[in-house]
């Protein structure tokens, strides 16, 4: 009978109807009285005390006033005309400003009669004034004795037709006044008990109509508790089907691996790469699919790890593909493994978009015919015509910028679901790790290679470009060179940037020839120009390498040590700490100089002071986490998975812990969910997922 009544179309509810209720469904998404019931408040005001116009002091606090209409008058042209009343109680007077529906409100206001107004005060002018706050006749108005009013997102549409924040709060009360029943339990009762959680029906209840602040906080951790728990129920059920998934055994290290590891290692691995690679060998030998997420700063040593994993692969008999977001990358990946293995008789191939007709024929030949061991890519790898004679290992870099789908289809070029290791240059913040990515297991590269100095970072404004220049100089006079990225190609007009073509000239001028030499890079440049300028700068043949963000991803030249990142307040914290992995690849000091203009917002200058303060890219993500939200970090807004309604990554760490916990419990005890006490969430995980999974590497 209740799940009956949550289902009820939304226009059925009273006060509704088919035009407004067209509107929720268009406006804010609300199809059912289940949707409204879960569309919450996005914040509460206190309407227990009035508050005298003499005491107004913050614009930024909604307050009551009771007072009276002293005047009013409408105010500008027919179109664009305006009501001002002049509003007073004892202490002194105000105005209340309408400049919609001011014929009606007009009509409806009387002078001389006492009101009760609700708003936001504004300050204008030095004197604070109302714009379209409610209004009552003041008779018809009962001050609550306690207890917070919520306030409800809308849009202009909705107001101009009346579905204001006040007349949503009227339909929910009206929606909760028609419960037939107490709305149902998911959460089962042993986590009910353990974590002290009030129940669903009472959370539902107060976190729309709260008496005091207790209660709200009551019932937003209830709700914030069970929405982390149902996604974490979704993650741990995969990772114990992941644990559960046979693949193949990969029994045996030999002569590829310990040939490489006994000649070919250029330096001994860190403790981090070793304690890693001891963990990947566990997962391979274990007769279960390894689901192993690799994670390191730039310049950690992720693809060395990753290479030698392939090497196990080989030493079994299988093959490894290595699949990258970008061309460069590929190549980038392509040239230093195959620098890895000189001397080693395996095959090492390179697919991506350009790879030549003929090229690509002899490459399917070598790959069904098991010639080539180890394949490197784009997305080229995932096409159907590409096919392995036993693959065995898939190593995904910068997983999140390929699609589920696409990543899925590398399972089907092998009998048994393969091996996957997918690795990020981006730390990811402990939250992120525990929900997004819960399902994988977890490999951490905490540890720069020896003789590696920080790279000092510093921030200067556009008017110290004199002493940058100087101190270039001397940098290029030492035998270094100089990286300087900008974040455009051509002129906008809209954006005051330097512009790359301005700042190559500008470059070329302060860098003058034939002390200096300059090269330029950027992503439109035709590939064998850019391959041009990228070698003449590996050789040093160019000291001076200016760039877009295309050397984000570019060849590692460890003789590098000044990167200069122009409008560095126009870039995200993720992408400033990727490009500055660009420079201190060798044994001397690096710098990485951030420019910018004077005026900064708060959160570029957050982005900077963070990058000035900390190398540390797990420090660097948390900040950027804080700032940008988990769903623009890792590109998963659009899958859904992300989308709480009140649970923030950023602030409820000690509730994803719990949850945690929580979920592996229930799960520990009832893995499918049978038992009579997890009907219920079995029934809401299924509505919520479905019976498919997400993913097999998350």
């Amino acid at each position: 009978m209740i799940n009956d009544y949550l289902n009820t179309p939304i226009e059925f509810l009273k006060g509704i109807g088919p035009q407004r209720g067209a509107l929720l469904r268009k406006e804010i998404g609300v199809f059912s009285f289940d949707d409204l019931l879960n569309y919450l408040p996005f914040r509460y005001v206190d309407k227990s005390n009035y508050v005298k116009i003499s005491q107004i002091k913050n614009e930024n606090a909604y307050v009551l006033i009771q007072g009276k209409i002293l005047s009013k008058a409408t105010v500008g042209a027919k179109f664009k005309s305006r009501l001002v009343v002049r509003f007073g109680d004892e202490t002194g007077e105000i105005d209340l400003i309408w400049f919609k529906g001011v014929k009606w409100i007009n009509e409806k206001l009387k002078i001389g009669e006492m009101y009760v107004i609700f708003g936001k005060p504004t300050l204008f002018k030095q004197t604070y004034n109302f714009t379209h706050p409610e209004i009552d006749l003041a008779s018809e108005t009962k001050l609550q004795k306690e207890g917070l009013f919520p306030m409800y997102n809308t849009t202009e549409t909705m107001k101009n037709k009346g579905l204001t924040s006040k007349a949503l709060s009227k339909l929910m009360q009206t929606l909760l006044d028609g419960l037939p029943a107490s709305i149902p339990e998911i959460l089962p009762p042993s986590v009910l008990g353990k974590y002290h959680l009030i129940s669903r029906d009472s959370a539902l209840r107060l976190v729309h109509f709260p008496k005091n602040q207790d209660e709200l906080v009551r019932a937003q951790n209830r709700i914030k508790f069970e929405e982390l728990f149902l996604l974490q129920m979704r993650v741990l059920k995969q990772k114990s089907q992941n644990h559960l998934e046979k693949s193949y055994v990969f029994s045996k290290v030999g002569d590829y691996f310990n040939h490489f590891y006994k000649e070919n290692l250029p330096f001994s691995l860190t403790g981090a790469q070793q304690r890693v690679v001891r963990e990947i060998r566990k997962d391979l030998g274990s007769g279960f699919q390894m689901n192993r997420l690799l994670q390191g700063d730039v310049g950690s040593g992720k693809t060395l790890v990753a290479l030698m994993s392939m090497l196990i692969a080989a030493d079994n008999g299988f093959q490894s593909c290595l699949m990258a977001p970008t061309e460069i990358l590929a190549q980038q990946h392509f040239k230093s493994i195959q620098k890895f293995l000189t001397g080693l008789d395996i095959g090492v191939g390179l697919l991506t978009g350009s790879t030549k007709t003929k090229e690509r024929r002899e490459l399917h030949e070598d790959l069904q015919n098991g010639k080539i061991k180890i394949l490197i890519g784009t997305h080229a790898l995932i096409e159907d015509v590409v096919q392995f004679q036993k693959l065995g290992l898939c190593v995904i870099d910068e997983q999140h910028r390929f699609g589920v789908a696409q990543r899925s289809k590398l399972w089907n070029k092998s009998q048994f679901p393969p091996h996957i290791l997918v690795m990020t240059a981006t730390p990811i913040p402990r939250t992120l790790a525990m929900t997004l990515y819960g399902d994988l297991d977890t490999s951490t590269i905490d540890e720069l290679p020896p003789n590696r100095k920080p790279v000092q970072t510093l921030h200067r404004y556009d008017s110290s470009r004199l002493k940058l220049y100087e101190f270039l100089k001397q940098e290029i006079r030492k035998g270094r060179q100089i990286y300087v990225v900008y974040p455009l190609i051509k002129e906008s007009e809209k954006l005051d940037l330097k512009d790359l073509e301005e700042g190559y000239f500008t470059m070329c001028a302060e860098f003058p020839r034939p002390e200096f030499q300059v090269s330029i890079l950027h992503g439109k440049m035709p590939p064998s120009e850019k391959d041009l300028g990228m070698k003449l700068f590996v050789e040093n043949k160019t000291q001076i390498m200016v760039s877009t963000t295309v050397i984000e991803v570019g060849v590692d030249v460890p003789n590098a040590t000044v990167m200069v990142i122009e409008n560095a307040e126009r870039f995200g914290l993720s992408q400033l700490h990727q490009l500055r992995g660009r420079v201190g690849r060798g044994a001397d000091q690096s710098y990485c100089i951030l420019m910018s203009h004077h005026k900064l917002s708060n959160d570029a200058k957050q982005r900077l002071d963070t990058m000035v303060k900390t190398n540390d890219g797990f420090k660097i993500a948390e900040v950027d986490l804080q700032l940008r939200g988990p769903g623009d970090i890792q590109g998963t807004q659009q899958s859904g998975a992300l989308n709480f309604k009140l649970a923030d990554l950023t602030k409820d760490e000690r509730i994803i812990r719990a949850v945690r916990v929580a979920a592996g419990l229930v799960l520990d005890e009832d893995l499918n969910l049978t038992q009579p006490q997890h009907q219920m969430l079995s029934f809401h995980l299924r509505k919520m997922f479905g019976e498919t999974v997400w993913s097999k590497i998350s």
